[in-house]
This record gives structure tokens, sequence and C-alpha cells, in this order.
């Protein structure tokens, strides 16, 4: 038998496979589909401390092996998501994170107290790497003083398990993840999303209503597969890998690069049922290639004595 627990800094994951923010709403509109207790847990949607209407429609595209989205945030705030989504999900038999996000640093401490108070969330996810919304999201994300900023703030109020989301439209990650980990993060989480547009050539207008947004999918893998490489090489606390994770091959990669743990994102859209398909398909990787345990994977890349690492 594989062993398939992962310990994430104290956060205990019965196996290696979350779902991300944004892409799997509370859980429970996926229950029909797939058994969330065959997954070591679910983010679910960007919460903020009031209630935020998102951008204008249209806010989702699909592009070539990937989407746009331009959603910005839309949920009805953390009071909302504590009196009524919280009472209906708190019992998963599975972990439950929070993606928190804010405009301001007072927004994030804030709602980060509020969800503090729930015996069932043993952690959040910390989104400071949000292209979509005009005021903090990836304005935090993007320098290293900034970001340290928001995870020192937080972590002064919030005693659970810190993971922080991290951007990949910078020109160095690592400075990022490096600077986050010494504010007191306790993982961090990457990648968010890349900046793109779309447009439509026969109206000759941008597709989004916001011309820009996040673009995920297939499309992004390779490049959030070189961040996660780098980024494992650059701290020590565990790094959760996402970005065109789309079957147990792909999640392998990831933790073959470093990663302690993923997310499976997009992928949710075509599939419902794919993550709990990827952490069997994890198990059988083990078993065939004789690993004892799923952690025993992070970091087991092997390159060869001519390899340049050309990352720096």
């Amino acid at each position: 038998m594989v062993d398939q627990k992962v310990n994430l800094n104290g956060l205990k994951l019965k196996n290696p496979v979350l779902t991300a923010s944004g892409t799997f709403g509370f859980g429970e509109e996926f229950t029909d589909y797939m058994d969330l207790s065959r997954i070591g847990g679910i983010i679910v949607k960007g919460t903020t401390i009031r209630h935020r209407e998102g951008n204008p429609y249209p806010r989702m595209a699909e592009t070539a092996s990937g989407m746009l989205n331009a959603v910005g945030l839309q949920n009805k705030g953390v009071r909302y998501f504590v009196e009524t989504i919280y009472p209906r999900i708190k019992d998963f038999d599975t972990n439950v994170l929070v993606n928190v996000s804010g405009s301001t640093i007072e927004d994030y401490v804030e709602t980060a107290e509020i969800i503090q108070e729930l015996d069932g969330i043993p952690a959040i996810e910390l989104n400071i790497s949000c292209p979509n919304v005009k005021l903090g999201g990836m304005t935090f994300g993007t320098l290293p003083a900034e970001a340290a900023k928001v995870v020192e703030a937080v972590r002064k109020v919030y005693k659970k398990h810190l993971m922080v989301k991290l951007t990949p439209n910078v020109t160095d990650i690592t400075e990022i993840a490096r600077a986050v980990e010494a504010a007191g993060a306790d993982s961090v989480s990457l990648i968010n999303t890349l900046l793109g547009m779309a447009i439509d050539a026969e109206k000759r207008k941008p597709v989004l209503s916001t011309v820009t947004g996040g673009l995920s999918g297939a499309c992004v893998k390779p490049i959030a597969l070189r961040m996660v490489w780098q980024t494992a090489k650059a701290v020590k606390i565990p790094v959760i890998g996402l970005g065109g994770i789309s079957s147990a091959s792909d999640a392998i990669e990831f933790l073959l690069a470093g990663a302690s743990a993923i997310q499976v994102g997009t992928a949710n859209f075509i599939d419902p049922a794919i993550s709990q398909k990827v952490a069997a398909g994890i198990v059988d990787y083990c078993e065939r290639h004789g690993f004892q345990s799923v952690s025993e994977l992070t970091g087991a890349l092997i390159l060869a004595e001519n390899n340049i690492d050309c990352s720096r």
C-alpha cells in the first residue's frame, strides 16, 4: 500500500491533491460527480471582506489550450460565507481552505481574523496574485517588500496554516517566495494566472470587458512547472504546484520538480471528477515505480551530470 499522506508544515492532507480556488466553487457543486473524501482538500473561491460584484460581462473567453478569465473575485463577502456557506461545507471529509483576497492590507487582516474563528477551516490561501482586480491582488504580489508586508500583517493575527499564492507576472518569482517565507508564510502555492488578452478581429474589439485577464489551462503548464522547480530550490517551506494540471502525469511532473502537493484548476471545468482521478493516478504511478509513499516523489527529478541549470 502506498502512503498517500502529505504534511505541509503542519497541514495534514490524506493525499497531495487539492482543487484550486475559483474553479471548484464551494465544493458542494461537485458532490454529484465525485467523492470529496478521495482528495486532500478543496480551496473555496476567493473571499473578501465585503461583497464584490466582480467585473462586467463578458469576463471569460476560451483560448488555444486554455482560457482567460476576468471574473474579478465576485463573492458575497466573508460574513456571508461564515453565516451561509460554512455551515453547509464544514463537515466535508476533507480539508477545506479559504482563499482570502483584499484591496488593502487591513482587508486581508480582517478577513483572516474572521475565518480563524471557524474550527472547520485549518488554513487560508492568501491571494496576493490576482490579475483581475483594480485594487490590491497582484499589486501586492509583484514586489517582495509589498508581499512581505501583507503576509507579516496577516501572520500577526492568523495562527493556523498560512499558504500564500504567488503571481507568475514577475521577473523572478523566487524573490517573492523568499520574501513571504521570511515574513511568516507556512507554504507557497504557484502559479496564479498569467496576464493575457484576446481580440475579436472581426469586431476589432477586446473579447473581455476588462481587455486583459488571467490565462490558465494546459498552455501555462511549462511555465508553471519551471517556476515551481525554481521556487522549490529557493525556499525551505513546502511548495504547492498548479498551472495546467489535467492528468496524473501532469501532477507527478510537478511533484518531481519539487512540489509537495498540487492543485487542479481549469481541468475541473472539463471533467468535474478529474481531481479524484489524478489522486488515483498518482498512487498507480508510485506502485509501478516502487515508491512507498507519495512524499518520496517530491524533488525526485533526475538530472544528468551534464545538465546546465539556466534558471538564474
